[in-house]
Parts: C-alpha cells; structure tokens; sequence
C-alpha cells in the first residue's frame, strides 16, 4: 500500500503571544495493519473535552486508537484503497479492530466483515475518490465532497472503485464505551 502522506500544520503562540506555526510536516502518527489490508489511518488532532482546550504537544504522539478520548474528539483521514475480495473472504473485523482497541465494536455475523459500530457521533467528508458504506440493510455510495453523518449505527466502509479513496472524520465521544 502506498500511504498519501498527510501535510500537518498546527499554529500556537510564541512567548510574546503572536501567533505562529508550531507543527508542519507529514503526520506522524499513521496505523497500517495487515488486519485490515488496503486501510491506513493518519491521527492530526484529539481534544480531551469541551470546551477544547489549545495545547502546546502533539495530542496523537500515541497509539491510534479508534475511539476518541472520553469527553473528546478525534480528527484523522483514513486512505480506503479498492478492497480485494480474496482478502476479504479471509478477514478477521475483530482482529482488525482489536488492533485499534475497539474489538467490541465489531458487529458479529454483519455482511461485511468490518461492520462495527462507535459510542460516536461522526463527520466524515469524502475528499478524494468514492466510497460505499455499508449499513444493516443498505449501501450508500458516497464521492468526493459528499458527507456523512454517522450517528453511532452499525457501518463499514467499502471501496468497490479502482482507485484510492481519502476520507476526512471527526469522532465525537456520545459518552458509552463497548468493549
């Protein structure tokens, strides 16, 4: 898999209060497993609560894990390349997802084998590429500029297209954690 590098650039202040960039480079922080083939999620930000406090570290100098802090936020990209239904007959959600700390979330006997759902509220924003997202009962096919909003139901996404799809969500804590 070929990764897009994500250009990250964070601003903060200097000691005399004037704004300036603190951060600015690729973001580091990049989860690829072999769990989930073809999937490479990029952490740029996590808030620890609201109102979001300005921080002078990284936030995501951490293990990617797919829920964000309690109380809080995370904002990440996810690259979806074009599934490979060999791969996919032989994948494991629940090893997948356990990688990220979130094995509970995976939906036993779905239809696809990365069906989950988050104690989240989403927004996610199709930047490049298109998408399916699979729900109990229905696809969606989602393209560059449309958005969703996911409100903590059972889900997975699928890239059915020939190419690379970037997909940009913001994870907001609902508060329940499952397993």
């Amino acid at each position: 898999m070929d990764i897009r590098p994500i250009r990250r650039v964070v601003t903060g202040h200097d000691a005399q209060g004037r704004a300036v960039v603190v951060m600015d480079g690729p973001a580091a922080n990049v989860l690829h497993r072999s769990s989930r083939p073809g999937v490479a999620l990029t952490d740029l930000w996590a808030t620890s609560g609201a109102p979001a406090a300005r921080m002078d570290g990284d936030p995501v100098d951490r293990p990617v894990v797919l829920h964000p802090p309690p109380g809080g936020t995370v904002f990440r990209i996810i690259q979806f390349d074009p599934e490979d239904p060999g791969a996919l007959a032989h994948a494991s959600g629940a090893t997948a997802f356990a990688a990220m700390g979130a094995a509970g979330t995976v939906v036993a006997g779905a239809r696809h084998p990365y069906m989950h759902r988050t104690d989240t509220v989403d927004y996610a924003v199709v930047l490049q590429g298109s998408i399916t997202m699979l729900l109990d009962d229905e696809d969606v096919e989602l393209r560059a500029g449309d958005v969703v909003i996911q409100n903590g139901t059972n889900h997975a996404w699928a890239n059915r297209g020939q190419a690379p799809c970037l997909v940009a969500f913001v994870l907001i804590d609902a508060g329940l954690r499952r397993g």
